[in-house]
């Protein structure tokens, strides 16, 4: 309950007691979180599963001995580590920059003086000094509050300000904010209109924005579970492979008596099998998705929401600031003698201007509340003057029992009688015009029209009075009704057609929002959301998790809820199997978009609590951004699967002819440098080429992935092993053909890594791309993959024609007959791998 009023009280606190204070209770501002510095960032990658396999990989290469390998995965991993601590540091904001918010400098009453602190050094009980354009510091209890309106839309989302009212002995000192006449204020709100004086009920993180800032804390983040998928594989494919090469070992030594020989072979057998390349994919991949979407306004803090993006189901938006511009405007205006104008289809006659100029007259001269600036707005872009030429001669503000205000007007001649411009609420409009029942209904009804719509909704009036009645009281003046002005919180350019993209993807768009139910269904409309139900706040608070989870599915706009309730309907959608996005700016939508499996704030209009809380941050505060992260997350998630697939084909035939030759008896064609070598072309194949690939045709058209869908699924893993078969038995056959054919060793060797360069861009073609069409395999643009082809055959070349490099490679020339044997097994390997994509798809 509000405490009595003592006479210290009255004076404010003492600067001993504030002293005492601060040092028990503590500063007003929320905990200090640990700031994440490059140092932090580079640690937190370290630990990562992905990055800790692709270092284990590089380490049991320098244990083999071979350091160029080892060499170029550690190059791999300096590169995603760099990438990721430049693209995390640039974005990244803590709660240091909430405090700043939350603890702005304050007047407060100390010693029975008005003095300017530091907002951290608010303490309960201070009593607050507040004027017109404020930042309160604190929550607070008003004791005095004069034509008070306060901005609270960070923590309700509602797009004007609200009524404020000095407290009685039996209001609470606290209240959920949200709606006008309350006497309770909220750190973070700004004043936009009057002043007034209030003491001091919580600080810091007993603040409602403080509880949403510690709310944060206990949120845990969604784990990658990409990483965790693909770190099991690397997992059990490198310990199938350590099994294998001692196996290889094990064989070679019993069946041929050189162990020497069987080690080397073993050794290749193990690089073979050894799949460094997932890690570096994946890795990568994020790394180089993360600067792709920052080309398009979108900045990843966590680099593994982007390929979640392209799984989501559903987005999950705030209204205010996010769909809409978070600013009021002129929509449409009703005369009293029932003409009606849509400002933006034409130009209203002289009528109408003269209904824009008295409103802007009723306004103050210089606005800060958003519905006065939409009046001078509209006022100055229909031509007509500002106040210069008038002086103001009196104000009579809005009390409980009369919502209107008026502003006096003196001409600047000063000269006959005063004008009296006036608005408000549209029955207390009526009131002072003292309409009759036709007037009234009139009215009544053309305010419902637009309210129904969505529309806010003012009654201006105008009076004259002489000079010597400027004394009257408010109702005193004889107003004339002079029309209504409808007012609404416009969409923002291009929202509608990034929801019906969405909606075309297959996700589903739900608006959540603290505006009245009314507004919330116009927005939905205007914006395209899918027909669905409206669920208000009490109506969710009204359900059990069990009866929410039933109802949510057929639910598009949730209307007057609270910070609290936002998150339990993300947890519901969560819990319902959908993946979750979740759009906001505010304080208020802080914990949602932590909670959600993608949280992305708004860069520009979006608080700093929004933007540490998200995973992804919209740099210019552009909803059509989210479509094309999702797109970018849906393409990066197709590429990787590509790669994937490319790297289970690819190692079964270089396998193969490492095992085929203890089988048969024949010299061994691959060793480890051979091997190496290999890899270096397979590698940059993987992290650069299918990285590079563009999007599918049917990408947005495609409904989302299934949450439940595995990367590694059975169809995928078999068709990539299938590939891999085939283009083994293909080089098999080359191989024992020529093994045959008493040639050297060397030139055998030569032969059969060509013939493993030839099978792998004849993957590389197959893999790049969903379709069946060979057309698409051949001729799909990829700059990257062509530089790849280029410094292929450059090497090539090299091998070929530098004998000193040949020597090193245990390499010999080819004739030509050989080298059209190698092309002709490129091309037949291509043909039949399309003929695989049309038996078994698997996209």
């Amino acid at each position: 309950m509000s405490e009595p009023k003592t006479e210290e009280q009255e004076r404010g606190l003492t600067t001993a007691q504030a002293q005492a204070r601060l040092a028990s209770e503590g500063p007003n501002e929320l905990p200090r979180g640990q700031r994440r510095t490059p140092l932090r960032i580079a640690l937190e990658v370290l630990r990562e599963p992905m990055l800790a396999m692709l270092a284990a990989a590089g380490a049991i290469y320098l244990l083999l001995g071979d350091t160029t390998e080892a060499l170029i995965l550690i190059a791999f991993a300096g590169l995603s580590i760099a990438i990721t601590i430049v693209q995390e540091t640039r974005t990244e904001r803590v709660l240091e920059a909430l405090r700043d918010l939350s603890a702005p400098r304050a007047l407060v009453l100390r010693d029975g003086a008005a003095v300017r602190i530091a907002g951290r050094e608010v303490v309960r009980g201070d009593w607050l000094v507040l004027e017109q354009g404020d930042r309160v510091a604190a929550d607070a209890l008003l004791l005095e509050a004069s034509e008070l309106k306060v901005d609270e839309s960070l923590l309700t989302g509602e797009s004007v300000p609200v009524r404020k009212r000095a407290s009685t002995p039996d209001d609470p000192d606290f209240a959920e904010p949200g709606g006008d006449d309350l006497p309770q204020i909220y750190s973070g709100s700004i004043l936009t209109r009057g002043r007034g004086l209030a003491r001091v009920t919580g600080t810091g993180a007993h603040t409602r924005m403080g509880q949403i800032g510690v709310s944060l804390a206990a949120l845990d983040t969604e784990s990658p579970r990409l990483q965790g998928e693909t770190s099991r594989i690397v997992r059990w494919c490198a310990i199938g492979g350590v099994a294998a090469a001692l196996l290889v070992v094990l064989l070679y030594g019993l069946s041929r008596g050189s162990w020497l020989e069987a080690a080397l072979s073993g050794i290749a057998v193990g690089m073979s099998l050894l799949p460094e390349e997932f890690p570096v994919v994946l890795t990568i991949f994020l790394a180089m998705g993360a600067w792709r979407i920052a080309q398009v306004g979108v900045l990843a803090r966590r680099t593994s929401a982007i390929e979640v993006m392209g799984s989501v189901t559903v987005l999950c938006t705030d209204k205010t600031g996010t769909l809409t511009q978070n600013r009021m405007t002129v929509t449409e205006l009703w005369l009293a003698d029932g003409r009606t104008a849509v400002l933006g289809d034409s130009q209203p006659d002289a009528a109408f201007s003269a209904l824009l100029k008295a409103a802007a007259l009723a306004s103050a001269p210089v606005p800060v509340d958003p519905m006065e600036i939409a009046f001078h707005e509209a006022d100055r872009a229909f031509g007509n003057g500002g106040h210069d030429s008038r002086t103001l001669m009196r104000s009579y503000g809005l009390r409980p029992e009369l919502l209107a205000m008026s502003n006096i007007w003196r001409e600047a001649e000063g000269q006959g009688p005063l004008i009296v411009a006036g608005k408000g609420a549209p029955e207390a409009i009526a009131q002072l015009c003292r309409l009759d029942a036709n007037g009234m209904a009139a009215l009544e009804a053309a305010a419902e029209e637009m309210a129904q719509r969505g529309i806010r909704v003012l009654g201006v009036a105008t009076a004259s009075v002489a000079p010597d009645d400027i004394g009257k009281a408010h109702d005193e003046h004889d107003f004339s009704l002079v029309g209504l002005i409808g007012l609404i919180d416009p969409l923002r350019p291009g929202v509608a057609s990034a929801v019906a993209e969405c909606r075309a993807a297959g996700v589903r768009v739900v608006m959540i929002t603290g505006d009245y139910a009314v507004t919330a269904s116009a927005i939905g409309r205007k914006a395209g959301l899918a027909d669905g139900g409206l669920m208000t706040g009490a109506e969710l608070a009204a359900l059990d998790d069990a009866a929410l989870a039933r109802r949510i599915r057929d639910v598009t706009v949730f209307a007057r809820t609270l910070p609290e309730q936002k998150l339990r309907i993300v947890s519901a959608l969560k819990a319902a199997g959908e993946v979750v996005a979740m759009t906001g700016d505010g304080v208020n939508d802080a914990p949602a978009l932590k909670a959600a499996h993608v949280g992305i704030a708004m860069g520009k209009r979006g608080t700093d609590v929004a933007r540490e809380a998200a995973s992804i941050v919209l740099v210019e505060d552009d909803f059509g951004a989210i479509v094309a992260a999702i797109r970018l997350g849906r393409r990066i998630y197709d590429n990787i699967r590509k790669a994937m697939r490319f790297i289970f084909g690819v190692h079964v035939p270089i396998a193969g002819l490492a095992l085929l030759p203890l089988v048969t008896g024949l010299p061994v064609v691959l060793g480890p440098i051979q091997i190496a070598l290999l890899e270096m072309i397979i590698d940059p194949v993987c992290a650069l080429v299918f990285e590079a690939e563009p999007e599918e045709g049917d990408l947005m058209r495609r409904r989302p992935r299934d949450p439940t869908e595995r990367l590694f699924s059975a169809p995928m893993v078999v068709r990539s092993v299938a590939q891999g078969v085939v283009a083994f038995v293909a080089l098999a056959a080359l191989y024992l053909f020529h093994a045959r054919q008493d040639i050297a060793p060397a030139e055998l060797r030569t032969l059969m890594f060509f013939g493993l360069v030839a099978a792998v861009l004849a993957l590389i073609l197959a893999d790049r791309s969903f379709s069946t069409s060979l057309r698409e395999a051949l001729l799909r643009g990829n700059s990257v993959f062509r530089y790849v082809l280029a410094a292929i055959g450059a090497m090539a070349v090299l091998v070929l024609t530098v004998p000193p490099l040949r020597r090193l490679l245990q390499f010999a020339p080819l004739h030509p007959v050989q080298l059209l044997a190698v092309g002709m097994v490129g091309i037949v390997l291509l043909l039949l791998l399309e003929r695989i994509k049309r038996l078994s798809p698997d996209n």
